[in-house]
């Protein structure tokens, strides 16, 4: 089965609880746990806390959304069905794509802290691609 025949096996209901619980795991861990620590990251701690627009809580989600398919359709074609390859999986693709991806995109002069922004970005990517390769794998 190749991955674009795979996305006709997804099941979708795990998609969107996988989806629900990435963008709330966003959430917490970037307006609860790492508040502080993102904020210094991205060289705003002093400064007051904008109001957001609607981009900024449904953008991610729908971002998230196609993060979340891609998977479900890879473990798809990849044969993926048991809790470890699920955690494997979710390591490699969270380690190897997110995480570096992440460190790519943080290493730029408008960064006033690439690092930490790294570790909190990457390490919150990581955990979510392992909830979601779980979530897939329940169904």
């Amino acid at each position: 089965m190749n991955v674009v025949s795979a996305l006709g096996s997804v099941k979708w209901i795990a998609v969107l609880l996988a989806v629900v619980a990435y963008t709330v795991l966003g959430g917490v861990w970037f307006a609860g746990l790492f508040a502080k620590p993102y904020a210094t990251a991205l060289g705003r701690e002093s400064t007051p806390k904008p109001t957001q627009p609607a981009l900024f809580f449904g953008g991610p989600a729908v971002a998230t959304l196609f993060v979340v398919t891609t998977t479900a359709a890879l473990m798809s074609a990849l044969g993926i069905e048991t809790v470890v390859d699920a955690v494997v999986f979710a390591l490699v693709v969270g380690i190897g794509y997110l995480a570096a991806n992440t460190v790519i995109i943080a290493i730029n002069p408008n960064m006033p802290r690439p690092l930490s922004y790294s570790l909190i970005s990457g390490a919150y990517h990581l955990v979510g691609i392992v909830i979601t390769a779980l979530i897939l794998v329940a169904f």
